[in-house]
């Protein structure tokens, strides 16, 4: 653990900014390359091709490409031993797990929809995205670049479930989360309580794009909630907060401002997620159903379906007063289907 650790990922990746912020206030050393996979590399490709992208080198030498930040942030739990982002009461992380996929599988609905939905954002993120190098490019060399990502971003959009019927329920629930983020926030520095969790570093990721550069949830988020605009800033380097064992919220005090957004999961994220786990468990072309009375319709996303397979497994792992405390807690907000066998 004495090298930095080296990682490949960008500025207008979301993922990418959840992982360099847990890394700074964790103090973990790191090495950033600023690129992509398109860029010229000796380094291995992962599979599937994502940013960011960790290298780790194996005991016989070799390079190893590894993505997908929730599993991540675990390894480096297990490898370093302080400033540690997961909860140690097993309840409580398992909670902090809900609100990281939360933040990490619907709040990028949002992220992507606002960015590549809407023409003025799409074509600053045009603009923008190619020119997030380190690499000199000419003027001449970067202007088709821009078609060629609005292009391909766009034409993307239905894996994340972005499109003309979904966009009402995906407004509205961006709209729903700030208000219940600037409410928690009011009175609490983190989702966690006095020091950051994972679903913090999620949570910000996504945000970094959607309170910060795009500008039309940009405009929202300062009319809405400012709060979170400068929420997202403080997150970018939390190396100076000291946290204490006592800093966690507790399973016996769960703020009501925490129930709210819980119950926001339940609106949204939960029936989405389930309906998509069904679709992709019987094999079907389309998922389809109802969201906050609104339909919902968009292509399987197999990945999501493990998702919802991840938070059964965490929630076996619970010992009985754990299952019973988280049970308690999410009662009443939807959330509660995710713990049923049928889920």
């Amino acid at each position: 653990m004495s090298s930095p650790l080296l990682l490949l990922g960008a500025p207008g990746s979301p993922y990418t900014r959840k992982m360099l912020a847990a890394l700074r206030y964790r103090r973990i050393p790191y090495r950033l390359l600023v690129g992509s996979h398109r860029t010229p590399t000796d380094l291995p490709k992962p599979k599937p091709q994502l940013l960011p992208t960790f290298y780790f080198t194996k005991d016989d030498g070799s390079v190893e490409a590894v993505v997908d930040s929730t599993p991540l942030l675990r390894r480096f739990e297990r490898d370093y031993p302080d400033r540690k982002l997961v909860p140690s009461d097993p309840a409580i992380a398992f909670l902090d797990y809900l609100l990281e996929d939360f933040a990490d599988e619907w709040l990028t609905k949002a992220m992507f929809h606002y960015r590549w939905h809407f023409p003025q954002d799409a074509d600053q993120a045009g603009e923008i995205l190619p020119r997030w190098s380190v690499k000199p490019m000419t003027e001449s060399v970067l202007a088709p670049m821009k078609a060629f990502i609005k292009d391909r971003q766009i034409s993307r959009l239905y894996v994340v479930g972005s499109n003309d019927i979904t966009a009402p329920v995906i407004e509205a629930s961006f709209r729903r989360y700030l208000g219940a983020m600037k409410r928690h926030l009011e009175y609490h520095p983190f989702l966690m309580g006095a020091r950051p969790g994972t679903s913090d570093f999620a949570a910000y990721g996504q945000l970094t794009q959607l309170a910060r550069f795009d500008p039309t949830p940009t405009a929202i988020t300062l009319s809405e909630a400012p709060r979170l605009f400068a929420w997202t800033e403080v997150l970018e380097d939390l190396s100076g907060v000291e946290p204490a064992e006592s800093d966690w919220i507790s399973r016996d005090n769960i703020p009501a401002t925490l129930k709210d957004l819980f119950v926001e999961m339940g609106r949204v994220y939960v029936p989405v997620m389930l309906a998509n786990a069904k679709a992709v468990m019987q094999g079907a072309k389309t998922v389809e159903t109802e969201v906050d009375g609104l339909p919902w319709v968009q292509e399987p996303f197999p990945y999501q379906a493990k998702c919802i397979k991840w938070i059964g497994e965490e929630y076996a792992r619970l010992d009985d007063a754990a299952r019973q405390a988280v049970s308690s807690i999410i009662a009443g907000t939807g959330c509660e289907q995710l713990l049923s066998p049928a889920a």
